[in-house]
């Protein structure tokens, strides 16, 4: 849990619990798997236990949702970084029932539920027809494969906002089939020592495509791999990717050097709380 969190399309971030089950490709390198290495947890596949935490800990989404209150100013919780809420395990009951009561008790926090596991929602949630106005439903879309599969059980429930985080892009994904039915597409690449690199393409795609519908675009990071400088050329830090025919040279400078910037700006859009559209 962070209050102030440095993930740059969230103000907070607050676990449940630690601990969950590759189920993607984007899960191949999973941060939060080497997070919980780190601090000597063995959190990680179906027979592992999971991490779960005290009072205090679940207190501190009321008391961010009091400041928001007091400054008439809404917060972004994400939800759940070390997890994933929609795990089907019997253990997470018990824990997903207070989350969504706590949920229900913070209108002032808008709850970011990213998931690898939509198909699991309608029957872990407890909202049937109308959805609480401080949820934001999300899955994560790191190629068209996924992309359409997790979109499709998106759309089946009314949240005031769905999104898709295509992090890591892993290919180049079209937004086409998709359109109308997610209101936010936050895209990144991978970070850490076995990152896969992304066409800078593939971002620009996702891009276009969103402002071309009014859909709100986050570029939230390069990651590993950014593209090359007019005085760089070929060494041991570089690779040659084509996709679509265009061919590019990436180097690998780490995630803080590679910065954030796609064609000279960031790319901060949030997209509004519409909840009359999908009720």
């Amino acid at each position: 849990m962070a209050r102030n969190s440095p993930i740059e399309w969230t103000h907070h971030t607050f676990n449940p619990w630690w601990g969950c089950t590759k189920v993607s490709p984007a899960c191949a390198h999973c941060y939060a798997e080497k997070w919980s290495r780190r601090v000597g947890l063995k959190l990680w596949g179906e027979e592992e236990p999971r991490r779960f935490f005290g009072d205090r800990h679940w207190h501190e989404p009321v008391i961010w949702n009091a400041e928001a209150a007091r400054a008439r100013v809404r917060r972004r919780v994400f939800c759940a970084s070390m997890a994933d809420v929609f795990e089907p395990r019997e253990d997470l009951h018990p824990w997903r029932l207070r989350l969504w009561a706590l949920i229900e008790k913070t209108p002032w926090l808008d709850w970011l539920l990213l998931t690898k596991r939509p198909e699991f929602i309608g029957d872990l949630v407890p909202w049937t027809g109308l959805w609480p106005e401080n949820v934001w439903l999300g899955s994560t879309a790191e190629n068209q494969l996924w992309l359409i599969r997790r979109v499709k059980q998106l759309a089946r429930y009314p949240a005031v906002v769905r999104f898709i985080s295509c992090e890591p892009l892993l290919a180049s994904v079209d937004l086409t089939p998709i359109l109308g039915l997610v209101d936010w597409v936050i895209a990144g690449g991978e970070s850490g020592a076995n990152a896969r690199p992304s066409h800078p393409e593939w971002f620009r795609l996702l891009r276009d495509q969103c402002l071309a519908s009014g859909v709100a675009f986050h570029f939230k990071q390069w990651g590993e791999w950014s593209p090359a400088r007019e005085s760089e050329g070929s060494s041991r830090r570089s690779l040659q990717l084509v996709s679509a025919g265009n061919s590019v040279l990436v180097v690998r400078r780490g995630k803080k050097l590679s910065g954030r910037q796609l064609d000279g700006r960031t790319w901060d859009d949030v997209p509004r709380r519409n909840s009359s559209a999908k009720r």
